[in-house]
Parts: structure tokens; C-alpha cells; sequence
């Protein structure tokens, strides 16, 4: 029998290892980037075509590599981070496993430019597929230029199944964040088919937070310091009134890398109790100092999962620090005690002030049933109430032959219809409405007894409206006495690009102001009283958080996040016509069992129920 078992050739083993390691663009920008801050670049400058399908390029200042260098650089396993396995343990470098640049350079057409400070020339490198074109002198500056091409080019299921253009810039820019954050004394620069999405200058680590996220947020942050021998804890946390239910951003640094840690998410949440709502986010940005023998970051290929040596050890310390900055940011007011032109409030003194224990008279034998009529109650000489004649009273008479009349019983709200069952049902309801505990509809139906969730209800009727607004292009407009300027992260302007047109088809009048910044001019007919700027934070996150598909897909998702927004709140009373009018309109629409989003808009406790309870 011939041996079946064959050595792999290293281009299929490096596009194996290209599938792990090398998954979107994001990925390659993360990798190159990490490598260029690793070189000691200073400026960091990212050029994406096509969100990267087309051409990426990462350009810095860095050391560079020499001829020798760059041609190595590129074979499996090749690193100058480490040199032995103990060297695992004392990581003070991004990447080390010396699996990016071959993995890139197997799934796509590399073309590395670099030269070194002590070189007169720099080397050009070209690689397609894992196989080397051509290698030649050129002039270049100082550090590194690495352009990447046509990415998956001999890999079409994998190119096949990446997401649209805004979805992958959206992730190119999550990994650019990711490493901007813990980098602020490097200057970046990102660029998207020409347009300049970021330019972040080197400076404090507060600044290019807000550099990133917008001046807005800088307010809401609180400053967070502790070291202990176990690590050292830095960075800022939100103050509780900048929670949010969606679209908060929280992040996690250890030893200047991206992780994410559920648990230690957790602690943070911890210290906020019963100070934001539940289910809210509060944002953090948290930087672990640790010593590199005490945490494991080769337990995945992206290192975004670490493991940690003392985590409940840590875990104490975070949430003692956490509450520490919320405890000196919320301080407690002093007490005045200055009395002058006061009211004088008299001090009780028990042996001046005597008060005796009150006494309550009462009668042990008064019965009610056996008192006439006009008599006193049991207050009284109660010899005289019990020598007064006891005059019966057969009260079970009253309640004989007492059915109801023969003309309710006759009448009836309801006539039988053959109609669908929601017109039925519209036909059969009450005129007359009662609403429970501001949140609950309750009408007389034929069937038994009708309720109706008030919010559900009108987020099912605006969402319809909305969505018909939008594919007629029809939707009116109210004009903002003072137009308002909202401020975008780089990602959040990347979908308003996407979403800008059934914005304004929906009603809002927006104007682009260049840099992520937008006027708000209008706002959608319906929507007035609410805060504009929050409105279109709400429709943004919403809508990036349902995911992105076609047109007809993104259109539902905003007019179901508008709906969700400007309908009316638990808690509002609302008139017997306010009612009827959310009733009709409810039953007008298509649907009128399940708001979009799945969840139960009425129910109807039947008749015999009813009966049976009161049995």
C-alpha cells in the first residue's frame, strides 16, 4: 500500500493559515499597523479603496527593514519579537508569531516598498500568492510601505462571502480605533477612496478620545488611577447620567492591547448599581498595566482574548476603582448651618413636654347589623345599647329575584359579521375605553374583554406610516427654530452616508457640514418635543446594530428605530378619543397582533374566563 500522507507546500499551508488569521480587511489594517507601531513609527498613515477589496496600503515612518529583512519577513514563522519560548512570557511587543505578513501575502498581491536610516537605497518586494515576482533597488524614504491588492484574489469563496463596502469600512474602522486608542503620542491618518476619514495628531490620551468620539463625550468622562502590586489600573468612566441603552463604547487595553473580558465588564457595571437603569451602558475606557508572565495572550490568533493570572485578584480592584472616581465625582452637598432668619422649630423635652399614651373607648359589643336606623354609633352609654330592641333587617330580600332586565339582556354592542377577523373586531369593540395604569388600552369586546399595550401599538401604526412615507418619498418635514449640530465618530458618519437618503425621504432635513459634522434643520412631522441630536443618535445605532442588507431592508430599520422613538411613552393618559383613535388606527393596519420587532401588540381575556374567576 503506497503512503498517503503528504507534506503540505508552503503556499497551501500559509493560505490555511491566512483563514485563521487573515479574515476580512479589517484584519490585514490591524496587522499591518500593529507592526508598524512595533517598528517605532511616529506617523501611521491607512489608504483603503473600496473598503479594501480593492487596494489597501499602511505607510509609516518606522526603522524599515533591510533587502535581506523584507524578503525573510515574509516566510512562515520569521519574527524579530521573540527568539525562545520564554520570550512568550515577557511580551512587550503586538504582534510575535510571525504568521501576518505570509498569510497576507498568500490570499492577495503584496507590494512592500521599505528602507532602513543607514541604507542610501530602500528595497521593492512583490509577491502574488505566496510567490515572489520581483525584488529591485528604489529610492524611498525612511520605514515602510506596504500596499496590498486585490485581496482573495485566488481565493473566491472567501472574497464571495465578505460583507458590502460600508459594512467592511465600519470594521476597518473598529480595528483602526482599537489601535488609535492606545497610541495617542502616534499620529494617524485614514483615508477612504480618497476622502479623509481621520487625521489624529499625537497628544494627550483624553484628546484623542475626544478626537475620536467627539468633544461631547469628554464631558461625561471620569478620570480613573489606582496601582497596586498586581497592576495598574488607568484610563476614564463614564459619569451614570452618560448611560445609554445602545451604542455605548466600552473598551478594555492590557499592556497597549485590544481585549474584550465579560467578566471584567462586569465589575465595571457592578459599581453602577442603582445608579443607571438596568440594561443601560456606561462608557469606559480601561488600560491594564501587568506584568507580561502574568497573562496569556497566545490563546487566540486575533489576541483579543487573554487570559489573566489573578483575574479575581484584578477584578476587586477594578470595581473598587471604578466606584472610587464615580464616588469623587458625585459629592455629597454640605450641611448649612447657618439659622439666621429661620424658623424658630421647638425642641421636644420629655420631662418639660409631658405627653400621655392616647386612650381609645370603644365597644366590645357593637354590631352594626343590630343598630336602627338613625341611632348613634358605638360611641356611647353602652347600657343603653344593649337594652335597645333589635330590629331585624332581612337584607337577603334585596337581593331576590334580582336578574338583570330584560332589556339588557336583549341588548347587545355587537352584530355578527362575516368580515375578517380584525374588521370584526374593530366592529364588535366598545366606543367607550378605559386605560389601566397609563400603559393598557381596556375595551368591551363581544368575544370577552379587549387590552391593548398603548406604546406597542402606536410603534406598529408609525411604522407603517413611515414606511409608506419613505417609498413615496412624501414625508413631511418640521422646521427647527434653531437648527442644531450633531457631531459623528468616523464610523457613525460612514453610516449616515448610507443611511442619508431615506433620512431625508423620511423627514429629516439634514445638512452636511464636512469633518462628521451635520446641521439638523428638520425633523420628521410627529417627532416635535423630542432632542433632534438624540433622535439621530438613536436611528444610527439602532440601525447598526440590526445589521445592513438591501434597500428595501435598511428603509424598514429606520422607520421602525423613528417609530420606536416618537411614539408615546407608558405613563401618558391619553382621552377616550386619543384612545379610540390609536384603536382604529391600530386595527387600519396590516398587521395588528405583533409590533415589528415580534412582540405581542393585544390579547383578549374571554368572556367565560371572566365568569369563571368570578365564580
Amino acid at each position: 500500500m503506497s503512503d498517503v500522507i503528504q507534506l503540505l507546500p508552503d503556499s497551501v499551508a500559509n493560505q490555511i493559515a491566512a483563514g485563521e488569521v487573515i479574515q476580512r480587511p479589517a484584519s490585514v489594517i490591524k496587522e499591518l499597523v500593529e507592526n508598524s507601531v512595533d517598528a517605532g513609527a511616529k506617523t501611521i498613515k491607512v489608504v483603503v479603496v473600496d473598503a479594501g477589496r480593492t487596494s489597501l496600503q499602511v505607510i509609516d515612518d518606522g526603522c524599515g527593514m533591510s533587502e535581506t529583512d523584507a524578503r525573510l519577513a515574509f516566510e512562515r514563522h520569521a519574527t524579530s519579537k521573540i527568539r525562545q519560548a520564554s520570550d512568550l512570557f515577557s511580551l512587550q511587543t503586538m504582534g510575535f508569531r510571525g504568521e501576518a505578513l505570509p498569510s497576507i501575502a498568500a490570499v492577495a498581491q503584496v507590494e512592500l516598498t521599505t528602507r532602513m536610516a543607514t541604507d542610501d537605497v530602500g528595497s521593492r518586494l512583490t509577491i502574488h500568492g505566496s510567490k515572489v515576482v520581483s525584488q529591485e533597488p528604489v529610492a524611498c524614504p525612511v520605514g515602510c510601505n506596504f500596499k496590498v491588492d486585490n485581496l482573495f484574489f485566488n481565493v473566491p469563496a472567501r472574497r464571495k462571502f465578505l460583507k458590502s463596502n460600508a459594512t467592511e469600512l465600519n470594521n476597518i474602522l473598529t480595528a483602526f480605533e482599537r489601535i488609535v486608542l492606545v497610541y495617542p503620542d502616534i499620529s494617524f491618518m485614514l483615508y477612504s477612496n480618497g476622502q479623509e476619514l481621520m487625521n489624529l495628531k499625537a497628544g494627550s490620551l483624553r484628546q484623542r478620545i475626544v478626537d475620536v468620539f467627539g468633544k461631547k463625550l469628554s464631558q461625561e468622562l471620569l478620570p480613573l488611577e489606582v496601582d497596586t502590586a498586581i497592576c495598574k489600573v488607568t484610563g476614564f468612566v463614564g459619569k451614570p447620567e452618560s448611560a445609554r441603552k445602545k451604542g455605548g463604547v466600552d473598551y478594555f487595553f492590557v499592556n497597549g492591547r485590544f481585549m474584550k473580558h465579560a467578566y471584567f465588564h462586569k465589575a465595571v457595571m457592578s459599581a453602577y448599581d442603582r445608579l443607571v437603569p438596568i440594561g443601560m451602558q456606561v462608557p469606559y475606557f480601561i488600560y491594564f498595566q501587568v506584568e507580561p508572565a502574568d497573562i496569556d495572550v497566545n490563546i487566540h490568533p486575533t489576541k483579543t482574548e487573554i487570559k489573566f493570572e489573578n483575574e479575581q485578584g484584578i477584578w476587586q480592584i477594578l470595581s473598587a476603582a471604578v466606584k472610587d472616581a464615580i464616588g469623587k465625582f458625585c459629592d455629597v452637598p454640605t450641611i448649612d448651618f447657618d439659622t439666621e432668619g429661620r424658623p424658630n422649630i421647638p425642641i421636644f423635652d420629655p420631662q418639660r413636654d409631658a405627653v400621655s399614651m392616647p386612650h381609645v373607648q370603644y365597644n366590645p359589643g357593637y354590631n352594626p347589623f343590630n343598630t336602627p336606623s338613625g341611632t348613634n354609633t358605638g360611641r356611647g352609654n353602652e347600657d343603653t345599647l344593649r337594652h335597645q330592641p333589635r330590629v331585624p333587617v332581612d337584607w337577603q330580600q334585596l337581593y331576590e329575584q334580582q336578574t338583570p332586565s330584560q332589556e339588557f339582556q336583549e341588548q347587545t354592542l355587537f352584530q355578527d359579521d362575516t368580515a375578517t377577523e380584525s374588521e370584526q373586531l374593530l366592529q364588535e369593540k366598545s366606543p367607550v375605553h378605559y386605560q389601566y395604569k397609563g400603559r393598557y388600552i381596556m375595551t368591551a369586546v363581544k368575544s370577552g374583554l379587549m387590552i391593548i399595550d398603548q406604546h406597542r401599538a402606536d410603534i406598529r401604526i408609525r411604522y407603517e406610516r413611515n414606511l409608506t412615507l419613505i417609498g413615496q418619498k412624501q414625508a413631511g418635514t418640521q422646521r427647527v427654530l434653531f437648527p442644531e449640530v450633531i457631531q459623528l465618530s468616523a464610523s457613525d458618519n460612514v453610516m449616515m452616508q448610507q443611511f442619508f437618503p431615506d433620512m431625508t425621504a423620511m423627514g429629516f432635513d439634514l445638512s452636511d457640514l464636512g469633518g462628521g459634522n451635520y446641521a439638523i434643520n428638520g425633523v420628521p412631522a410627529g417627532s416635535e418635543g423630542l432632542d433632534p441630536v438624540a433622535l439621530v443618535r438613536h436611528i444610527l445605532t439602532d440601525s447598526a446594530e440590526q445589521g445592513r442588507g438591501v434597500n428595501s431592508e435598511l428603509q424598514s430599520k429606520l422607520a421602525l428605530s423613528l417609530a420606536r422613538h416618537t411614539a408615546i411613552d407608558y405613563g401618558q393618559v391619553l382621552s377616550n378619543e386619543e384612545m379610540e383613535h390609536i384603536v382604529n388606527e391600530l386595527f387600519a393596519c396590516k398587521n395588528v397582533n405583533y409590533t415589528p420587532d415580534g412582540k405581542a401588540i393585544l390579547c383578549i381575556l374571554p368572556q367565560h374566563d371572566i365568569e369563571q374567576l368570578l365564580g
